[in-house]
């Protein structure tokens, strides 16, 4: 089965904007079912379909196919939950790792999450200088999450 082990990471600082270009995502979820989610994206012209079992720890199964980016599209508009995440991403590599910074627009603008994958879970990783507070057991900070949740409309005590 594949796995996605992932830990995730708020942001201090902005020296991570200098080491790498952002790309444009958009993406919806068909179903956020804390069990299992099923999200539709567009990267540029590719579209892919995931689907994400429950996420214990820092891992979770994990199967992503590309699908035609016109279909992805239309399941965009059409069938998926409101709001859709918008984000940039911007790939930094630091230390044999590759860090994705998601940069999000829209309902959930003003935040900022670093993710890195992992191997295995007790994995060591030296952390960037611009890595805050670790977030991975907090599951507001699910992207599926962020869709009932939207950043914009937590209290701003609530924010890390």
């Amino acid at each position: 089965m594949p796995l996605e082990i992932e830990r995730k990471f708020l942001l201090r600082g902005d020296g991570w904007r200098a080491l790498g270009a952002g790309v444009p995502y958009r993406q919806g979820y068909l179903s956020t079912d804390p069990g299992r989610s099923v999200r539709v994206r567009l990267v540029r012209d590719k579209g892919y379909l995931t689907i994400k079992g429950m996420t214990v720890g820092a891992a979770r199964a994990e199967y992503e196919y590309e699908i035609p980016a016109a279909d992805a599209s239309e399941m965009l508009d059409k069938l998926c939950e409101r709001p859709l995440i918008e984000k940039t991403r911007y790939r930094v590599e630091h230390q044999g790792f590759v860090w994705e910074v998601d940069e999000f627009d829209g309902d959930n603008a003003g935040l900022i999450i670093a993710e890195v994958e992992l191997d295995k879970e007790d994995q060591a990783i030296v952390l960037p200088d611009w890595i805050g507070i670790e977030v991975t057991d907090d599951p507001r900070y699910y992207n599926a999450s962020l869709i009932t949740n939207p950043y914009t409309r937590w209290p701003s005590t609530g924010r890390e």
